[in-house]
Formats: C-alpha cells, structure tokens, sequence
C-alpha cells in the first residue's frame, strides 16, 4: 500500500531509523578509528615515526604543560614515564572537531592518574589542533559523589 502523493511505499520508520544510525557510526567511525590509533600508537607504543603521519607539521598545541607543535607533543611524550598510558572511554565528533575522555595512568609513583579530555580538530584527516582540559583522577575516598571519574572503577580498586 502506498501512502497517498508521497510516489512511494509505506515508511517504515524503523529501517529509516537503522539506516540513519548506521550511516552516523560510518561516519564517525571513519575519524574515529585513526584517531584511536593516532593516540595509541604515540602514547601506548611509543612509535614516533609512525605517529607522525597522524599529526600535521603545522600542528596548534593550546595546552599550557605541552611545547608547541608536533615534535613538542613527541617530545613530551619521550620524557614521560615508560609505564604510562592511555585508555579511552569516549568520543563525541561535531564536524572537524572531536573530543575524547581518556585517562593517562602510570605517571609515575606518587602522581595520580589523570582524567583527560582532549578536544582535537582534524585537517585533511590528521591532527591539526588542540586543547585539554586535565584533572587527577579522585580515589573512592576523595569522591564527594561516590562514583568513579573513569569507567566504573576507582584507581586504587
């Protein structure tokens, strides 16, 4: 049965719906996935050479504890602690624009872990820019809200 001067069949509000979210992950997934693999293979494997086609050589770094560019960032990264590293719980894209909620653990001992939101905008598929926002990760006792900062448990469970 058609629906009366639509010209096609009836909707079906569910496949529409399943189409539309199917072509929303495709498209996210697209900047998505390198941009896991960009921050894995720079702070998880430590692979400089290969990180570099993730980040342009005119890269913007807005961090205040990060020199700026791309070979700051990398540095950076080769001064930290051989332990540290990243994990991933989230990211949310608006255009050119993405942000990712991650923590960075193994800082060294003494130093808590941090709970990051990187906000990054990619150019021509790599990273262009960014800017952070940093906390330390709050243990079970220094929660006033009871609940964990990151995942559902706390760093010292």
């Amino acid at each position: 049965m058609r629906e009366r001067g639509s010209g096609r069949g009836p909707r079906n509000e569910q496949t529409e719906n399943t189409t539309w979210r199917h072509e929303c992950r495709n498209r996210s997934t697209r900047r998505t996935k390198p941009l896991l693999q960009a921050f894995g293979i720079l702070f998880n494997e430590r692979d400089y050479a290969r990180a570099q086609r993730f980040w342009s050589p005119q890269y913007i770094q807005h961090s205040d504890h990060i020199p700026p560019g791309r070979e700051g960032l990398f540095e950076l990264v080769r001064n930290a602690p051989a332990t540290m590293r990243y994990e991933n719980r989230l990211i949310l894209a608006n255009g050119d624009f993405l942000m990712l909620h991650g923590r960075f653990s193994g800082l060294g001992a003494g130093t808590p872990n941090w709970i990051v939101v990187d906000i990054v905008r990619l150019e021509n598929g790599v990273l262009a820019e960014h800017w952070d926002v940093i906390q330390d990760e709050a243990t079970r006792a220094a929660s006033k809200s009871g609940l964990p900062m990151f995942g559902d448990k706390f760093p010292d469970e």
